[in-house]
């Protein structure tokens, strides 16, 4: 008695002391959150690199990288990100910064500072100045720029020198180019190249200044350009992607809105629909949520729009790994086993199904995360966590705490606290048999399966015949966002209600010919355009929109040497997807459950591509991770769903099966898991659901591909995958399956006995 009663009191502190570490240490972990560009305002800039001098070889990337960072810790950016890409590309990233263009031009310049006469042969370079000697001064009230000089003695040399030429001026070039920059062309032109033209008229042996018609802003810049160092390559940039603070910060508030109420909607669905082992399951979702937000900050994870949707998602993943263990445990007590009985065997029956599920959604993040960039990467990264921490908590957090209520004794005639109904459980003791299969008892699945595959084919018939079309009037069979066509795209945010028409006028009189409008809301457009835009035209439209409308836009510009790579990537990343899922299924089960496997996700993606072609959606890299996903998804649904077809099969035991025989496994192995596929989906879409009413515009694609790829993930698993399962294995040779005596253990389980042998 002593032992029962001090395994409730554990399970009372190990409550109190979850919501406790929650609530003292959840601030701190919210306020460790590292926002990405799109959560928080910054940039995103793609550069390939180039030797200085056409045909010469490039310098160690290593070498450039620590250039690039010295000069982004001039602006002061905390934890910029800059990534390596092959030989010669580099990516930046740099949330939260205030002046986008001073910090383009100080990332991009080479920033080569040279001293020349009048007949452009060079003087000095600066190697002459000390490091770090350059600073914004004024000289009787006029900016400039002073120079330390570090070799005073050579740079007495190199002005004693000038101050005797018959045009005694001395230059100073920054990034001066044999081939095309001259003093003799520019001296005249109102804004020439060089920086400064000063006249010396004796020998220097002490500092130096730059003069010019510097305003402090352009003195500054200039200064720190010097003090950065020049780079040993040429930047040439391949894409860029800007977020302006305002908007990045209401994307967060509204995402993270969406979720939490999304996350709140499936406790209290959780609670509903499994009464005690449902208000365990919302206490999980609480640690969930916060362990995958410690250690996503623990290991240096920054947080996306589409990094904090996976996190919402995996809200329903984890709760799906709950439903598997619930549904198992209310099997076992329709059998008439104990509670003890039914816990035990519940969470046996369920594991293999859940790391079997799990792994093959965490297969399509590994892919997401080798062949995916920005916020793809950052989507698989989120989802890589939550499916651990969803395995874990599964295991030993659920587990452990439903384990020390039914080890108490004291759940033990409290069999309706897990949902179940005291009528629908048999006595064993008195030879009852189960009498209760579940709501979709007898019901013909096979039968059912076809509305659903006519209504996929009227689907998938529609969206090839809109992609057709499109084709033919030269539209392009796909709507495809500039992440592919190559392009820009344009975010206009305002202060006042916009009109289509209103944009349209302002961007014609920019000077754009061949662009979209797309309206979001009343207050945000979207305007797109096939060409690359010119950062000169980026800041004269960025300007005008900031006066007119009192925001700053968003914009994103994609070459389109970038636009192929991802084409060929995102095709590359589902074919990989594909075989892995179908070697894992085969390896797992049978070739004939991984064929049945592969074409339900066949279904699912074209499903999803169809939608997109008949409301020319935006095919953006998003639509890439949203197909990785669902495929992750549809497969765990189906596997869920073939480990009962394998049960129900081993369970016949039959030497010989017909046609009808195949039928009454696949109907029985449904009728067991439906519900539970059921609840599953309804879990994922509960707060996909809050994420696409309440949630960031900018995500909207994003969640509402999500939404459609779940809904045709669910349906597919059962009236598509289950099918084809059935019709191969009948028509496969020989039809004989093995069979399997049944053990003296399953024997005896039928037959437990309340009290003495439970």
């Amino acid at each position: 008695m002593k032992r029962k009663k001090s395994r409730l009191v554990i399970f009372g502190v190990t409550v109190l002391a979850v919501l406790a570490m929650v609530g003292i240490f959840a601030k701190d972990v919210a306020d460790n959150m590292t926002l990405g560009l799109d959560l928080q305002g910054g940039f995103e800039i793609v550069y390939e690199v180039a030797p200085l001098v056409e045909g010469g070889t490039l310098p160690d990337v290593s070498a450039v990288v620590a250039s690039i960072r010295k000069r982004i810790d001039i602006i002061g950016v905390n934890e910029p990100d800059i990534i390596v890409e092959g030989d010669n590309r580099i990516r930046i990233q740099l949330a939260g910064i205030t002046n986008q263009d001073e910090a383009r031009k100080l990332i991009s310049t080479t920033a080569n500072l040279t001293f020349r006469d009048v007949n452009d042969k060079l003087l000095a370079d600066a190697t002459i100045l000390e490091e770090g000697g350059a600073s914004l001064a004024y000289e009787n009230g006029v900016v400039v720029v002073s120079l330390k000089i570090k070799d005073k003695t050579k740079f007495k040399e190199i002005t004693l020198a000038v101050s005797k030429m018959t045009d005694n001026t001395m230059v100073t070039w920054l990034d001066f180019n044999p081939a095309t920059d001259k003093y003799a062309t520019e001296k005249d032109k109102a804004e020439p190249k060089f920086i400064s033209a000063a006249s010396v008229e004796s020998s220097i042996s002490g500092d130096a200044v730059i003069k010019g018609s510097f305003t402090e802003i352009y003195a500054r810049q200039l200064s720190n350009l010097i003090n950065s160092g020049s780079l040993p390559v040429k930047m040439n940039e391949l894409y860029s992607n800007e977020v302006s603070a305002e908007f990045g910060v209401d994307s967060f508030k509204t995402t993270a809105l969406a979720g939490a109420i999304g996350v709140l909607a499936v406790a209290a669905f959780m609670i509903f629909m499994y009464a005690l082992p449902g208000i365990l399951s919302a206490l999980m979702l609480i640690l969930y949520v916060f362990i995958v937000i410690f250690l996503y900050n623990s290991i240096g994870g920054v947080y996306t729009l589409p990094g904090i949707a996976a996190l919402v998602m995996g809200v329903g993943m984890t709760v799906d790994a709950n439903i598997l263990t619930f549904e198992r445990i209310r099997d076992e007590l329709y059998l008439g086993r104990s509670v003890k009985k039914s816990f035990i065997e519940g969470h046996n029956l369920s594991w293999v199904t859940i790391v079997d599920s799990q792994s093959t959604t965490f297969i399509a993040a590994v892919i997401m995360y080798i062949f995916g960039t920005g916020p793809v990467k950052g989507f698989s990264t989120m989802l890589m966590v939550t499916i651990i921490i969803t395995i874990l908590i599964n295991v030993f957090f659920v587990k452990f705490v439903l384990g020390l209520l039914v080890s108490s004794g004291y759940l033990d005639d409290k069999k309706t606290w897990f949902k179940v109904k005291l009528k629908h459980i048999p006595d064993v003791t008195k030879g009852e048999e189960q009498r209760y299969f579940g709501p979709f008892a007898g019901f013909d699945f096979v039968k059912l399966a076809k509305p659903f595959i006519i209504g996929s084919l009227i689907i998938l018939g529609l969206g090839f015949a809109s992609a057709t079309f499109n084709m033919a009037t030269g539209k392009g069979a796909m709507n495809l966002g500039i992440d592919f066509a190559s392009g820009t795209k344009i975010t206009v945010n305002s202060d006042i209600t916009l009109t289509e028409a209103q944009i349209i006028a302002d961007f014609e009189a920019l000077g754009l010919q061949n662009f979209n409008v797309q309206l979001s809301g009343t207050k945000m457009a979207y305007v797109t355009t096939t060409e690359a835009l010119s950062r000169t035209k980026l800041d004269d439209i960025g300007e005008t929109m900031l006066e007119k409308y009192g925001q700053e836009v968003n914009e994103s510009v994609v070459t389109p040497l970038i636009g192929n790579e991802l084409v060929k990537n995102a095709v590359l990343a589902s074919l990989i997807a594909w075989i892995l899922m179908l070697l894992f299924v085969s390896l797992r089960f049978e070739w004939d459950y991984g064929i049945a496997t592969i074409v339900a996700l066949l279904h699912d993606v074209f499903i999803v591509l169809s939608i997109f072609a008949i409301f020319r959606l935006d095919v953006t890299t998003e639509l890439i991770a949203v197909i990785l996903a669902i495929i992750g998804y549809s497969v765990d649904d189906t596997i869920v769903i073939f480990d009962r077809v394998r049960e129900t099969l081993h369970n016949l035991n039959k030497p010989h099966y017909s046609k009808n025989d195949y039928k009454k496994v696949v109907n029985d192995a449904l009728s067991g898991v439906v519900l539970r596929s059921l609840w599953n989906t309804t879990t994922t879409l509960i707060p996909m659901v809050f994420l696409l009413l309440m949630g960031s515009k900018a995500i909207f694609t994003f969640n509402f591909a999500m939404f459609i790829g779940l809904l045709a993930g669910a349906y597919s698993s059962v009236f598509i995958a289950a099918q084809l399962w059935l019709n191969i294995r009948y028509n496969r040779k020989p039809k004989k399956e093995i069979t399997h005596k049944k053990t003296k253990k399953e024997e005896l389980d039928e037959l437990t006995i309340i009290g003495i042998n439970d």
